[in-house]
């Protein structure tokens, strides 16, 4: 039912020329979809049993890919919703989810630096105790959604040297707040995004997420689960890129025939659908394991399933742009954008050569006899 009822959505409000105009609309996305998104309850997955989980969330992500979704779901909802739900205070929880699931509260992570590429541990900013307050000071990049988010949650080092697992907090900033500067920008997949800089930026105690110094573990956890999410959005992306190339191929003249009666090319779009499959599978392990307790056999299955996901946007991509011809790679066609999109999802929480790093040091998915 969850399935049917985005699908029919996105159906009537995200086709290709609808996506283009909610793009060009000053937030990058629109409110109005946004609005619809809370009242068929979206906005309230992580946050409880009662209202869905893991998977309700993959099938979400799975139509967002299809139709490249633009709203803030990824930030306000899988990031800091999910960092909220598991590390946040009650008092937190009961002031801030509230917000978010009637769709009044849109959040950003500031976590990423400049120096620290794909290193979750590696922050530099700092913050130091004050009295009752905390003064935070540094700078954060390619904030996504970072733009239009009425609070941010900005990991800092209250202890420590800079790469250490210890010493790092999260904190609550009113991305209004006096020292906080953002600089917005459009990504290449029309996501939007911020380099914020905080400059002796003051929050009260009650602003810190959980133990400080204690939120790399938390960090982890939820970067995980974030990274099972676009997983199964790039799915639907390379769900969708297929169907489109197919039937271009269906629809395409060359010396009077269709060019999918070409042998050649009837077999490049069965590989497209390997792979696709193939991601899927991967995709939906990742979602199972996503949840599970023990962080090194996580970590491991979603390093696995992010390695596969980038090979294959990475073949369905370029196959999508090359079988398209030079039509593939202008703004007015669809293969262009799934493209660009799949791009991005493989570099996003790292690319596949992390991974592929991170899964070896690891021993591997599957430890040898």
């Amino acid at each position: 039912m969850l399935k049917d009822s985005i699908d029919r959505l996105l159906a009537e409000q995200y086709d290709f020329e609808s996506r283009k105009r909610h793009a060009a609309l000053s937030d990058g996305w629109s409110r109005d979809v946004w609005a619809n998104f809370a009242e068929m309850g979206l906005l309230t997955l992580p946050f409880g049993e009662e209202h869905g989980g893991a998977v309700e969330t993959m099938i979400i992500m799975e139509a967002f890919g299809r139709n490249l979704v633009l709203e803030p779901y990824r930030s306000t909802i899988v990031l800091c919703g999910n960092l909220l739900h598991l590390g946040a205070s009650a008092v937190q929880r009961a002031t801030l989810i509230p917000e978010i699931t009637a769709g009044r509260l849109l959040m950003a992570f500031a976590h990423s630096e400049a120096q620290a590429r794909y290193d979750l541990t590696d922050v530099a900013t700092t913050a130091r105790q004050d009295g009752d307050s905390w003064v935070l000071n540094g700078a954060k990049r390619h904030v996504i959604n970072g733009d239009s988010a009425d609070k941010l949650i900005v990991s800092a080092r209250v202890s420590g040297d800079r790469c250490n697992r210890d010493g790092v907090a999260l904190f609550l900033v009113d991305a209004k707040v006096a020292g906080v500067s953002r600089r917005n920008y459009g990504m290449q997949n029309s996501w939007r995004g911020a380099d914020v800089n905080l400059t002796n930026v003051r929050v009260p105690a009650d602003a810190l997420i959980g133990t400080a110094g204690e939120a790399v573990p938390l960090i982890e956890r939820v970067v995980d689960i974030a990274i099972a999410a676009i997983c199964m959005e790039a799915v639907g992306s390379m769900e969708k890129a297929t169907q489109i190339t197919v039937d271009y191929l269906k629809a395409r003249k060359q010396f009077g025939v269709a060019i999918g009666a070409f042998q050649a090319l009837q077999h490049r779009a069965v590989d497209m659908l390997v792979a696709v499959e193939q991601a899927r599978s991967m995709a939906m392990f990742a979602a199972m394991m996503a949840e599970e307790p023990d962080a090194s056999e996580r970590a491991k299955s979603i390093s696995a399933a992010k390695v596969q996901i980038g090979k294959s946007g990475k073949f369905i991509g370029t196959q999508t742009v090359q079988l398209h011809g030079g039509i593939g790679v202008t703004e007015e066609c669809q293969a262009s954008h799934y493209y660009r999109h799949l791009t991005i999802l493989e570099t996003l929480f790292g690319d596949t050569q992390h991974h592929l790093t991170r899964l070896a040091n690891a021993g591997g998915l599957v430890r040898a006899a």
